[in-house]
């Protein structure tokens, strides 16, 4: 089996695997738990994402660019 047929193949399982659910509308429920876990978790990766540019921003500021 070449890599393109392997790919494919993949390619395929993965489409199978999406649509299959949505004809036995198996879509399952957002519950609010899921809702705040997800906000929860945007929330730390927005507040560490600010860390680390100010962090990033700070060092940069600190390199001598003068003569």
């Amino acid at each position: 089996m070449t890599e393109i047929q392997m790919f494919m193949s993949y390619v395929h399982a993965i489409w199978q695997s999406l649509t299959d659910g949505r004809r036995r509308n198996e879509r399952g429920a957002v519950t609010p738990e899921t809702v705040i876990w997800t906000a929860i978790l945007a929330a730390g990766a927005i507040a560490i994402g600010g860390i680390i540019i100010s962090k990033f921003t700070g060092a940069a500021n600190s390199i001598p660019t003068g003569p």
